[in-house]
Order: structure tokens, then sequence, then C-alpha cells
């Protein structure tokens, strides 16, 4: 069903005059309410009564590409869950949503597959990509022709993309440090595994947890920075491999993926002091947290990320590209045993 704007007033608080004056960018509305019934409607499904009229008059059916590199990531399984309720919402207005599947990160591999999705006739696309320049320079031609690109989990500012739908990985990489400062307040020797030195927020997050650490008065080493491509295997191997070698460290920082893995190699070599530091709430996570062998975890709204991207495409559609569509950084949340 439908939301209405008298359901979205009930909700935000404030009169449907103003709800009205917000959804048809007018004036007089003050910014932080406009910013909180846009959100609002964004999270509610709200469709502009106008789509019908829109949609007849395209006689066309709409259809999304939604690129991920979510083979081997189960991460990825809440996004697609996200693009599915809203291809589900959408539909009597005609659209569908292709989820088109990768596996890992490299360069070419996404560049063929975005090249492919180029001649693909598709109405918009959300991708999760990496951040270089050969990458940028395919999305921008797509953008240039006039098809909109809606970047999700993962930002590619500098591609033409319509917006950014999305984690804040700078405040969820402090997040993690401050949650560290609360467990311990001694020198720190740390493990950083990532998930690709190519992906912005993967690099982000890194930026936000020495930032995080040096405003608690941290004092801390790194002792290395690894690749683990979101891969539990390999986070495995190089966590064991690295902990062997180095008896010293106290903390790892597993950026994106394959927090199972360095939890693995932790309970082998029964290193029980060692602090995790992990993202997201996959299974296996959440049962190292009632283990106690992680003591939290840091969410981000994976569905909701997946299901507002398809939504930012559908509303620049419906408006015709006259109104900017603003990022939409979903919330970082702690999880703990206690509130999972």
């Amino acid at each position: 069903m439908a939301v209405t704007i008298k359901e979205i007033a009930a909700a935000a608080g404030v009169s449907r005059g103003t709800v009205d004056r917000v959804l048809h960018n007018r004036k007089d509305v003050n910014p932080d309410v406009a910013r909180q019934v846009q959100e609002l409607a964004d999270r509610m499904g709200y469709i502009p009564n106008r789509a019908g009229k829109i949609l007849a008059a395209r006689k066309q059916q709409i259809r999304f590409g939604c690129l991920l590199p979510d083979l081997g990531n189960p991460f990825f399984e809440k996004v697609i869950d996200g693009f599915k309720r809203a291809e589900s919402e959408l539909k009597d207005y005609g659209v569908t949503v292709d989820i088109i599947h990768l596996r890992g990160f490299t360069v070419q591999v996404h560049i063929d597959a975005i090249k492919k999705m180029a001649t693909a006739g598709y109405s918009g696309m959300c991708l999760t990509t990496l951040d270089v320049p050969e990458i940028q320079k395919e999305i921008y031609t797509i953008t240039h022709s006039g098809v909109p690109v809606v970047s999700v989990n993962t930002d590619i500012p500098d591609s033409g993309r319509i917006c950014y739908v999305g984690t804040d990985y700078i405040k969820a990489g402090r997040t993690a440090a401050g949650m560290l400062s609360l467990i311990s307040k001694e020198r720190q020797k740390i493990l950083i595994v990532s998930g690709s030195f190519q992906i912005r927020g993967h690099n982000e997050r890194i930026k936000g947890f020495k930032t995080g650490l040096e405003e608690h008065k941290i004092a801390y080493d790194i002792v290395d920075t690894v690749e683990a491509f979101d891969d539990n295997e390999d986070s495995y191997k190089l966590t064991r491999d690295i902990l062997i070698s180095h008896s010293e460290i106290t903390s790892i920082f597993v950026v994106a993926g394959g927090v199972p893995g360095a939890y693995r190699a932790v309970k082998e070599l029964q290193r029980n002091t060692i602090i995790i530091l992990a993202f997201d709430e996959l299974p296996e996570i959440k049962q190292a947290i009632k283990e106690g062998g992680i003591g939290f975890t840091i969410g981000q709204e994976p569905e909701l990320q997946g299901y507002t991207g398809v939504m930012r495409l559908f509303s620049w559609l419906m408006e015709e590209g006259k109104n900017q569509s603003h990022d939409y950084i979903t919330q970082t949340i702690i999880k703990i045993a206690d509130n999972m």
C-alpha cells in the first residue's frame, strides 16, 4: 500500500502542509525538519502521486541494474534483501531489478561488468565497486549519457553518480576506536585486516580508526596491514601467520569481511587476550559474541542501503533529474550480546 503524506506527517510530528512543502522542494521549512521528513519519506517508501502519470507517458518498463561484489561475501545478502524489497514495492510501476554478482575486487572484472551493464539498457544503476580512476571514468560515461547511478555501500564520488547511500565509514572507524578505549587504555600493537585497499569505505574506516585512537589518546603501533579481500580463508591464513610471527599483537582491527577467519586463527592459537574489532552482524560474528571471543560489532543497516539505493533511482526518474538527490547515510549501530 502506498505511503501517504498524512502518514509521513504523523510519523514526523509535523503538519501535512510541512511534509508537502518538503517533498515538493518548497521554501520556508526548517532545514533540520526538512531533513527529518525526507529521511522518513525514504524509509517509509513514499512515491510521488504523479509517478503513475509519468510512467504512463513513458510507456516502458523501468529496469535497474545493481552490481555487487557479493560472491563469497554473505554481508551483501541483506543489501540484496533491500533491493528486492524496493522492487516489490515498485512492481505496480513496472520496476524490475537485476542483480549482477561479482567475486572480489579485481579492477578489470569490475570494469568489464560495468561496461556490459552500460549496453543493457538499464534505466538506472546501483553500484558497489572500487574507487579508482579507471572505474570512475566508466561510470562517468554512463552518467554523462543520462543514466543515473547511485553508489551503494561504498562511495565513488568522482564519477558523476547522483548520490551515495551507505554508512559513514570514518565515523564507524572512530566508533571502533572509542569502543577499544573503553576496553583498554594500554598501548596497542595492532594488526589491521582490510578488505581491499581500492575500496574507499575500507580505507576510510582505517583513517577513522587511527583518528579515533589519537582522539582517545591511545598509544598504538600498527604491526601490519593486509588485504584479505573479504574472504574468511584468506583472513584466517594471514591472521594466523602474522600472529605466529608477532607475539606482541594485542588487537586486530578487521575492517570489513573476514572476521570469522580472524577469530578462528585467534582461537586456534589460544591468543584469547587479543581484542577483535569487528563490523556487521553475520551469524558467525553473533556466535563469536555469544562465546565471548568478540565483545561487540558495529552494524550499518545493509538492508536499508539496498532499499534506499533503488528508491533514490526511482525518485530521480520521477523528478526527471530536476532535483538534486542527496546522500543517505545509514546509522552506525553498536551491537553487543544483550541487544542483538
